[in-house]
């Protein structure tokens, strides 16, 4: 299967090249080409931006498949920053896939889709045995500017798969939180701000960032599972999933993407009792 893959050298683009680059014909497309002495240097890269309509189609003929994950990835652009990758580029990325007859699409969505009910809730959410569970049944409430790009993406998902003949499957990724590999861990925020001189480990922001965590986090190999799942599955026209691994603590639903697309998390915050022994 031919894939393109748009935003390849971010964190969730990284983990599917780590887990999956044997497994697909990828095409990666960045913004920017990283050097040869990069971690991810040397792969053959499509530079250009999603934000670009005809560069995006040249780049999408010939594939099979899209996984679409470039974006303004931060909760706090205001609506010109998110605007032309986030919309524009959603736009260009389905008229893409459109008029070059790409079967399937993996939309790379996000739990601030929902974010509203993390914040009603919190910090009490982050507690063990709280009651929120979040699915997707639920109505979408967006918590920024970013959030709202991630419901846009999804509903004009939904109208290309119904009104258009391509692409003819849709999948929404509502990710939780994937790291870089070096913090691929329900501590990997955490030692993130200690590291940054944020706050001390035994601080309380430490323990909240922990607990965050361990109900958010989806592994690298959890993620990139996921994906697979979504490029292997042969009954969904459009659907909603969630993306976190198995956690004891969440609140977003995984049980929806277990009976859907055969999802099957290996990982779990709550395994873990602290960060890498190496830090």
């Amino acid at each position: 299967m031919d894939v393109l893959l748009t935003g390849a050298y971010g964190r969730c683009g990284t983990a599917l090249i780590d887990h999956l680059d044997d497994a697909y014909d990828w095409t990666y497309l960045n913004r920017s080409d990283r050097p040869t002495d990069h971690p991810y240097g040397g792969y053959d890269t499509v530079v250009a931006d999603v934000a670009d309509r005809e560069a995006l189609m040249g780049a999408a003929s010939g594939h099979d498949a899209m996984v679409h994950m470039a974006a303004y990835p931060y909760t706090d652009g205001d609506f010109e920053t998110v605007l032309e990758p986030n919309i524009i580029g959603m736009y260009n990325a389905l008229e893409a896939a459109r008029r070059n007859t790409i079967e399937r699409f993996v939309f790379i969505s996000s739990n601030h889709a929902v974010g509203m009910y993390e914040l009603e809730h919190a910090p009490d959410v982050y507690a063990p045995g709280h009651d929120l569970t979040v699915d997707h049944t639920d109505p979408v409430r967006p918590d920024s500017f970013y959030g709202v790009t991630k419901c846009f993406g999804e509903a004009l998902g939904r109208y290309y798969t119904e009104c258009h003949e391509y692409p003819r499957r849709f999948y929404s990724l509502r990710v939780g939180t994937v790291n870089g590999a070096a913090y691929d861990h329900p501590y990997g925020d955490a030692e993130h701000g200690v590291e940054n001189g944020e706050f001390d480990r035994d601080s309380d922001e430490y323990q909240r960032a922990v607990a965050r965590m361990k109900a958010l986090w989806q592994s690298r190999r959890d993620f990139a599972h996921q994906v697979d799942c979504c490029l292997r599955d042969a009954t969904v026209s459009f659907d909603v999933f969630y993306g976190v691994s198995d956690n004891a603590g969440r609140w977003l639903d995984i049980d929806h993407a277990r009976e859907g697309i055969g999802y099957d998390p290996q990982d779990g915050g709550h395994r873990w009792d602290g960060p890498p022994a190496d830090g």
